[in-house]
């Protein structure tokens, strides 16, 4: 941290006066928001591999100057372990879609509209992208081979397939291994492969535009793989319909920067891809779920499956192959509705079968009268405990009530008594102090989740309020903060009122 501080002050001329961890992703980088006045917010980003940040680096100034949507990198360590990078903020396109991928796949209009920007983009970086690029520069290696795909389809069968105990000829399966090797490495390929090119590595600016991150394992190959990877990805249920229609789009913006197959060709080059990387995906959700036993990827494994299972209708080459993808896809513990349940480290059994699937013994729905109103209001409270807690006004319940006194108090200092949550003194002494950051950062994983909830429901009005001693600091800065995070995120009405101090603010619908 020191090294990256010195980074940093030698960039900006001052010391950070804020520097915040951010949510590490799955490699050993460590990335951090640093702050101060007068200076751009930016992300410092801390490695343990010298040759991956290299390539990183090298593949964000190149795009830069080919005027893609990437970071720009502003400063780099002598020993390349460290460097800044200008800050894209917190919304990345996997947050802006959790509502699709929450009603199980239903997306609605503007999240399919921000996919068709994302997919209609991703030409750019692996066309444009590639033009004059040295692919030396890449890691771990500089172009997608036949060495590895096999490593990749031995990693499904020692992790995924042999733990299932299915019966399989090993010489007959390597046979049929190394036939789609070949296949997929056909193309004389001069463009930018992602290699990681997923929703989580797409961050969304304020007009919803995309810019992409993590593309240090990128490397020179066929522009299929990262359609397969991206439509393909087991978690988003993206319906038949809209894939179709994304790959239509892709095609579409492909052909303006460069030269394609038919489209007949296109989809069955692409169909080769997305078997092989279901495969992959598969390998690695075997390692992660069943021999480090986490959860999540446990329960990544059924919609892969799902993913496998429709698209053995198609006709492939490789007869062995198949045959045992179409036996692994009928065994009992991947049937479509028989979905194994996951162990967790406390015993409990944990299952994976969507409850919210019908059956014919439930009986017909029954819904709130509050169903499918709409829009949903949010009013957010400050308050004094010693007045009580606010009234809920529309007669739902009352909703969330925090209790804010567990953090410091300003108010016990002489200098902030007679201020707010409001005034920069407090803001300053709250966040520096940091105990309420981390207050919030929980309340805010919650809020979302109702909120979002709510909005699919369509439900009219939700309610947070939050108590301290005087109804003066804490209590008057975390609301407010939420307010306008609610606000932000997703442009509904909110309204604020700070009930001690007499102060009440409206934020209006953002119109779409």
């Amino acid at each position: 941290m020191k090294e990256l501080c010195t980074l940093y002050a030698r960039w900006a001329g001052v010391d950070p006066e804020r520097v915040t961890p951010l949510t590490q992703a799955g490699s050993n980088r460590r990335y951090y928001r640093m702050q101060s006045a007068g200076h751009p917010s930016v992300v410092g980003v801390v490695g343990t591999s010298r040759d991956e940040n290299h390539a990183f680096v090298y593949l964000s100034r190149h795009f830069e100057r080919r005027q893609l949507p990437v970071p720009q990198v502003l400063a780099v360590s002598g020993d390349e372990l460290r460097y800044l990078q200008t800050d894209l903020g917190d919304r990345s396109l996997f947050d802006a879609l959790s509502g699709g991928r929450e009603a199980g796949g239903r997306y609605n209009v503007e999240e399919q509209q921000l996919l068709v920007r994302t997919i209609r983009t991703l030409p750019e970086i692996q066309i444009r992208g590639a033009r004059e690029l040295d692919f030396s520069h890449c890691y771990p290696q500089p172009r997608f081979d036949e060495e590895g795909v096999l490593f990749d389809l031995n990693y499904f069968k020692y992790c995924f397939l042999k733990p299932t105990d299915i019966d399989f000829h090993e010489l007959k399966l390597e046979a049929n291994f190394r036939l789609l090797a070949k296949d997929l490495v056909a193309d004389d390929a001069h463009s930018f492969l992602y290699r990681d090119f997923q929703a989580r590595n797409v961050m969304l600016d304020g007009d919803g535009n995309p810019w992409f991150i993590d593309y240090q394992g990128g490397r020179q190959g066929p522009y299929y793989y990262d359609v397969a990877s991206f439509l393909w990805q087991a978690s988003a249920r993206y319906p038949n319909k809209l894939r179709r229609r994304l790959v239509a789009e892709y095609y579409d913006a492909l052909s303006k920067v460069t030269e394609v197959p038919s489209k007949r060709q296109f989809v069955s080059r692409l169909s080769l891809f997305v078997l092989f990387r279901t495969l992959q995906v598969l390998g690695a959700y075997g390692f992660r779920g069943y021999f480090e036993r986490k959860r999540h990827f446990i329960e990544s494994i059924p919609p892969a499956m799902d993913n496998l299972r429709e698209m053995l209708g198609g006709d492939y080459p490789y007869p062995y192959l198949i045959d045992l993808l179409k036996r692994l896809t009928e065994l009992p513990q991947f049937a479509p509705r028989e979905r194994p349940a996951a162990v967790r480290g406390d015993g409990f059994r944990i299952t994976t079968v969507n409850p919210y699937e019908p059956h014919p013994t439930d009986g017909p729905a029954t819904y709130s009268k509050y169903d499918g109103k709409g829009p949903l209001v949010v009013r957010v409270y400050s308050f004094s405990y010693r007045k009580g807690i606010p009234e809920d006004e529309s007669g739902n319940g009352g909703g969330y009530v925090f209790d804010c006194r567990s953090t410091h108090n300003p108010g016990r200092y002489e200098p902030y008594k007679k201020l707010t949550g409001l005034d920069e003194p407090v803001i300053r002494f709250l966040e520096d102090d940091g105990e309420i950051l981390t207050f919030l950062d929980h309340i805010y994983s919650l809020a979302d989740a109702h909120v979002e909830r709510y909005i699919q429901r369509g439900f009219t009005s939700l309610m947070f309020s939050f108590g301290c001693t005087g109804g003066q600091h804490r209590s008057v800065y975390s609301a407010q903060h939420l307010a306008e995070h609610i606000h932000q995120k997703y442009g509904i009405e909110v309204h604020v009122c700070h009930r001690e101090q007499n102060i009440s603010q409206t934020f209006t619908a953002i119109e779409k």
